[in-house]
């Protein structure tokens, strides 16, 4: 982690600085606010800022919100000498995330370094969600099945019920998971995702609830799961049907006491996090063939909220093409590309398996690549039939690569070609190699292949 340590006391950041620097992290030092404002303006941001109370000029309770101006995703540890209760309660009330007391510990400092991290890692999954969502969330539709689906989120989202979202892949599971999050009064808090396809079984609970240091091989240090990051805020399972009958089993006792335990923990952390859960597949089935337990579909499924396939709001096709294109202006500073009405046409009137995003992805493609100032029909059916040109991996004795590098470079381009006539449904993809869905996220993981991300 990156630190920055605001004291005016010379000895002190020298022996905070020496004592982090062990643990592995990178540290920086600043003797006044001011010092600490210059140091906030060159990157890298910190994650997490340990700040005095009693600084000269400007004091650490002043300093605190300009510090969480400059660096928001940063966690602020208050340490103080000579510390009131008021103080305590008003750095608490600013954003704190701690506030500790001088003389320090070397237990104490690493102990909640190691917590503000946490938080610091939260707020990066947040600001990285929505940064993948756009700059707002927006479900886009006008039809009759999009306002039914936006009149139920605006009914469900200010309360702190659970909700399951089901559709099919590609259908605005996320995006909807997000809304909800959005229009709550937990928006200021962490929304939280969980892809329960991409993560190994034997590392679902870990990821979800924590461990604790040498609970098993490679638990090098104590971590908390995304159930504790999301403390206050909303957790987004997302594929949650890809979940083991164990995993299965101590979500159930979360949702029922609001408390996690750690893998190889002795005691129990309340949590105050609100579940959405998403799947593609129809859980009532899952639960009649024993893959998923009766009383936890119950337990998640207190507000049902399905995502229609596109093929059933194609009037909605235009208003998607047009809002795709104005985001890729936006981000890309692309040049005005216009859909005629045969192209839209060709667009609505396809069946569209991979719903949504393969929608958007096609738009994309065509945006990028397309030379002229309008798309026709010809354009898009050229994208829909998937004429691409295959590779040759033919034997070829001058070729410098080892084997190795060959196989992936096989691998990567039947993986990526899978993806493209899938639409990036990763779903689909799967499918259309004959492989289950985690095996391939491992393999797209490995490769550093796009949406192999957890």
């Amino acid at each position: 982690m990156d630190i920055l340590i605001v004291d005016d006391e010379g000895n002190i950041r020298r022996s905070l600085r020496a004592l982090l620097e062990a643990e592995g992290h990178h540290v920086g030092e600043a003797g006044s606010a001011e010092d600490a404002f210059e140091a906030l303006a060159t990157p890298p941001t910190p994650d997490v800022v340990l700040l005095d109370l009693a600084l000269p000029g400007a004091s650490g309770l002043q300093a605190l919100p300009r510090i969480q101006e400059a660096a928001p995703a940063a966690a602020v540890v208050m340490m103080s000498g000579q510390a009131s209760l008021s103080d305590a309660v008003e750095a608490t009330r600013l954003g704190a995330f701690h506030f500790i007391e001088k003389p320090l510990s070397p237990e104490a400092i690493l102990l909640t370094v190691r917590g503000a991290g946490e938080v610091a890692r939260a707020r990066d999954l947040t600001r990285a969600l929505r940064a993948e969502l756009g700059p707002e969330v927006e479900l886009v539709g006008r039809s009759p099945a999009m306002e039914a689906v936006q009149d139920r989120i605006r009914k469900v989202a200010p309360t702190s019920a659970r909700v399951l979202i089901t559709g099919e892949s590609g259908t605005g599971k996320e995006l909807a998971a997000a809304a909800i999050h959005g229009l709550s009064d937990r928006r200021k808090k962490p929304f939280i995702r969980v892809n329960s396809a991409a993560i190994p079984r034997d590392l679902v609970e870990s990821e979800m609830f924590g461990h604790e240091k040498g609970a098993f091989t490679g638990a090098t240090e104590r971590r908390r799961g995304r159930f504790e990051l999301a403390d206050g805020g909303t957790l987004f399972l997302d594929e949650v049907a890809d979940l083991g009958q164990e995993a299965q089993a101590k979500l159930l006792r979360v949702l029922e006491a609001g408390v996690v335990e750690r893998v190889g923990g002795q005691r129990g952390i309340p949590v105050d996090v609100r579940v959405v859960a998403a799947t593609n597949r129809d859980l009532r089935e899952e639960v009649a063939e024993g893959r998923f337990r009766e009383d936890l579909f119950f337990r998640l499924e207190v507000v049902p909220l399905r995502m229609p396939p596109l093929r059933e709001r194609a009037g909605d096709v235009p208003l998607l093409v047009n809002h795709a294109i104005q985001r890729l202006q936006a981000r890309h500073g692309l040049p005005p590309v216009r859909f005629g009405p045969d192209a839209l046409e060709t667009l609505r009137t396809y069946r569209w398996p991979g719903n949504v995003r393969e929608l958007l992805n096609v738009v994309e493609r065509l945006t990028i690549l397309h030379a002229g100032e309008q798309v026709g029909a010809a354009d898009v059916q050229r994208v829909l039939s998937g004429g691409r040109a295959t590779p040759s991996f033919a034997f070829d004795p001058d070729d410098p690569r080892d084997l190795r590098e060959r196989l992936d470079a096989f691998e990567r381009t039947l993986i990526e070609g899978a993806l493209a006539h899938a639409g990036d449904n990763v779903a689909e993809a799967a499918r259309t190699l004959r492989t289950d869905r985690a095996n391939l996220y491992r393999r797209m993981r490995r490769l550093g292949l796009r949406d192999a991300d957890t």
